[in-house]
């Protein structure tokens, strides 16, 4: 089942208490979410607080954004109402022990570490916590980004309202009630961007083929595919729908349809979100 805001009273993070948030890891994906926080105006600058090993993204994130940075992760964790793990999957069993004295009851910990599943936090920290698990993607970076998170059965209604909207702030935000929805998750819109990329990669190969000059062939094939999304999304239209739309009797989209079902695209396409999967299975059940 997904939880949309539809589903729940939302009134947005705006009409509640400003909490402060606090980011263990300054990486992309934190930098991404620190933007998005702060254009959106759902935290001001002094209510986000960063620590990460690199001193020079520490710096390049203050300078930036004005952000407090330090690199003491437990001094963090303890001023942070939500502190959010943005480290590599490896690194979370090691910063859970580093400050789980400086997790209470009432703070929420939101992890985007993948594969790393709500036990393995829980265990790690070995007492009651709200734990959030969130697989966002990588179009996050310019606020495009689609995130899943599943909340275990310590965070409330209204953590859930806060929570999904900090990750709207970079995208789409949805919530599901089985954790295991988020392999999937991984397998479609985790791995997606790759998928899409080598899609823009092929069709302006095409171009070149036929004779169109590399550098317009690639701009005509990402912006074909970001204005298709664009008018899926915005219109509500279903992608069959919409591509017999454009597909007309015995014209040119239908011949190269076909060339395209003959090598299988559909069903490699299928492919690729099952192996990525299940994939994500594995990953998330290898260190139980």
């Amino acid at each position: 089942m997904i939880v949309n805001e539809a589903d729940i009273n939302y009134k947005g993070i705006s009409d509640k208490k400003m909490s402060k948030i606090g980011f263990i890891g300054a990486g992309n994906m934190a930098e991404a979410l620190i933007k998005g926080l702060i254009s959106t105006g759902e935290f001001k600058k002094t209510e986000i607080t960063a620590s990460d090993i690199s001193k020079v993204r520490l710096d390049h994130l203050s300078a930036e954004y004005g952000i407090k940075t330090m690199k003491d992760n437990t001094k963090v964790a303890s001023q942070s109402d939500i502190l959010i793990l943005a480290v590599k999957p490896n690194s979370v069993p090691k910063i859970l022990a580093e400050v789980k004295r400086n997790i209470t009851a009432k703070k929420i910990i939101v992890s985007i570490a993948a594969g790393v599943t709500v036990s393995k936090i829980a265990k790690s920290l070995g007492k009651k916590a709200k734990i959030v698990r969130v697989m966002p993607n990588t179009p996050a970076l310019v606020l495009e980004g689609a995130s899943v998170l599943y909340c275990n059965e310590n965070v409330s209604e209204a953590d859930e309202i806060v929570i999904r909207e900090i990750f709207a702030a970079i995208g789409i935000a949805h919530i599901v009630d089985d954790e295991g929805l988020l392999d999937p998750v991984t397998g479609l819109s985790g791995s997606g961007p790759a998928y899409v990329s080598i899609f823009i990669e092929a069709l302006s190969d095409g171009g070149v083929k036929m004779g169109l000059p590399r550098a317009l062939a690639h701009e005509l094939a990402a912006q074909t595919v970001y204005g298709t999304a664009k008018m899926i999304i915005e219109g509500k239209t279903h992608p069959a729908e919409f591509k017999d739309k454009v597909t007309s009797p015995s014209g040119t989209t239908i011949e190269g349809i076909h060339k395209l079902e003959e090598g299988g695209f559909r069903s490699s396409t299928i492919s690729a979100v099952e192996a990525a999967t299940k994939r994500s299975k594995e990953l998330s059940g290898e260190d139980k």
